[in-house]
C-alpha cells in the first residue's frame, strides 16, 4: 500500500498482488487513516469488476460515518453496478472535485 499525502487527502496506490489482499490491508491500518479524507486510486486495475469494488463498502461505510470522504478511482466498472453508499469515480481530479465538495457540505451543516 503506497500513500501520499496531498492538500486536503490521502492518496492510497495498491501494491499487493490482489484487490482483496489490498482491501484487508487498508481496513487494518484504518486506525492509521481514519481523520484523513482517502482516495484509492484503482486506475491501474483495467479487469476490475463490480464485486471486487464491493470489498471496500465496509470501510468505505465506516469512514464516511466518520465525517470523512472515501473515494474510489476507477474508470472499468460503472457507477450502475455498485451500491450508492460505495463512491467511485473514473479520474483522479473528479476525486479532487468531490472530496472538495463534501468538505463544503460538512462545513454548512449538511
Amino acid at each position: 500500500m503506497k500513500t501520499e499525502k496531498k492538500e486536503n487527502f490521502l492518496l492510497i496506490e495498491n501494491d499487493a498482488e490482489s484487490l482483496t489482499d489490498f482491501s484487508s490491508e487498508l481496513t487494518k491500518h484504518h486506525e492509521d487513516i481514519k481523520n484523513e479524507n482517502v482516495v484509492v486510486n484503482l486506475l491501474d486495475h483495467k479487469d476490475i469488476e463490480a464485486d471486487n469494488l464491493l470489498a471496500f463498502l465496509e470501510i468505505s461505510n465506516f469512514h464516511r460515518n466518520q465525517n470523512k470522504s472515501f473515494v474510489i478511482v476507477n474508470d472499468v466498472v460503472g457507477i450502475d453496478e455498485l451500491p450508492d453508499e460505495l463512491v467511485v469515480v473514473p479520474t483522479l481530479q473528479e476525486a479532487e472535485d468531490m472530496i472538495q465538495m463534501d468538505e463544503i457540505q460538512r462545513d454548512l451543516g449538511f
